[in-house]
């Protein structure tokens, strides 16, 4: 069984006060779990990372407005899902950007931030072997034998993932997005 004296109430209680070595007991105790908790959600080790470290800044200068001390492990889950998938947002961004190379108007940057926001919605949903290819494959843009290495899967089975991943995806965001949620798509012809 896991040693939860980090997350206790009375420790908790002693950091949310201010008390210095009960905030370094608690944020050393929780580093491992929230790393673990990261690394399946975030693209890369250097990402899971960062997101851990940022879910442990944060705890550090908000422990005191923490409300209920049990609800201490699911805080600090939240903030490091919301952190990878603004990792994975800004990585998508980036990269679209990239491919464009142009100016938007502020119409077309609104629909394109809720477009992502539902392309990162459909990433995170799908099971973590097939997130982590994708989005190291197709966001980050790694290499397919680079990507598997990295995973520890053969070629053939990082390619079986990416395609189960990209149809997952694809599925979910036609699920998502119909007709009638966006103008550019070709509806039911008129009668």
């Amino acid at each position: 069984m896991a040693d939860r004296s980090w997350a206790s109430t009375q420790l908790i209680k002693a950091a949310q006060a201010g008390d210095q070595e009960s905030i370094t007991a608690v944020l050393y105790g929780a580093h491992s779990h929230v790393r673990r908790f990261a690394e399946h959600l975030c693209a890369s080790p250097q990402d899971a990372e960062d997101a851990a470290q940022e879910a442990l800044i944060i705890l550090y200068r908000k422990i005191g407005s923490l409300r209920a001390t049990g609800a201490l492990a699911s805080w600090m889950f939240r903030i490091v899902r919301n952190e990878c998938l603004r990792r994975a947002r800004v990585l998508f961004e980036h990269h679209e950007e990239a491919e464009t190379g142009l100016a938007t108007s502020a119409e077309d940057e609104a629909i394109r931030r809720l477009e992502a926001e539902l392309v990162a919605r459909a990433i995170q949903e799908l099971p973590d072997v097939q997130r982590r290819v994708l989005i190291m494959r197709d966001v980050l843009g790694h290499p397919g034998r680079s990507v598997a290495e990295t995973l520890g899967l053969s070629n053939a089975a990082m390619k079986s993932q990416l395609h189960r991943a990209r149809n997952r995806l694809r599925l979910s965001l036609d699920g998502m997005t119909g007709p009638a949620d966006d103008p550019r798509r070709p509806g039911p012809a008129a009668a």
